[in-house]
C-alpha cells in the first residue's frame, strides 16, 4: 500500500529533525572526553582498533576515512605512547596487524567512561517520563539501524 504525500512529507521531516538531533548529540558526546593530549583523530583510531580487535594500517585508514600517509602519522603517535602495537600479519609477511595494547585499552575505557558519565548527567536532568521516552526511542533507533 502506497503512503500518502502527507505521510511521506511527515516521514521526510522527521528524518531531517532526527538526523540533526543525532548528529548534534553525537558531536557533543564525542567532545566529552578526559583531558589529555590525544587528538580526536588519535582517539578515533584507537576506538576503531578497540572495536575491531585488530586491523592492518590500510584497513584502519579506510575505516577512519583518511589517506594512508595521514594514518601513518596517527599510528606513529599512538605507537610512541604505547597505545597500539604491531604484529606480523599471519598470511602476508609484507603487512602488519595493529591492535590496542593493554594501556591503549585502558585509555579507551577512560574515554568511554567520560562519555557515558557526561551523557548520564544530561539524562539525570530529564523527567522520568522523558527518560522513558528516550528508552523507547533508543529501541526504535536500534531497529531502524538494523534495517
Amino acid at each position: 500500500m502506497e503512503r500518502s504525500v502527507a505521510e511521506r512529507t511527515s516521514a521526510e521531516q522527521l528524518a531531517i529533525t532526527l538526523r540533526e538531533a543525532i548528529t548534534r548529540l553525537g558531536r557533543r558526546v564525542r567532545q566529552a572526553r578526559p583531558i589529555g593530549d590525544l587528538t580526536f583523530s588519535q582517539l578515533s583510531a584507537l576506538t576503531s582498533l578497540q572495536l575491531a580487535g585488530a586491523l592492518t594500517p590500510r584497513e584502519l585508514a579506510d575505516v577512519e576515512r583518511v589517506q594512508p600517509p595521514t594514518m601513518t602519522k596517527i599510528i606513529g603517535k599512538l605507537e610512541d605512547r604505547g597505545l597500539i602495537a604491531r604484529t606480523p600479519h599471519p598470511s602476508d609477511r609484507r603487512q602488519v596487524i595493529l591492535a590496542a595494547t593493554e594501556e591503549g585499552r585502558a585509555v579507551y575505557a577512560q574515554f568511554e567512561k567520560a562519555r557515558n558519565e557526561w551523557l548520564a548527567r544530561q539524562l539525570a536532568e530529564l523527567t522520568p517520563e522523558e527518560r522513558d521516552t528516550l528508552e523507547r526511542a533508543a529501541a526504535i533507533l536500534h531497529q531502524v539501524a538494523r534495517a
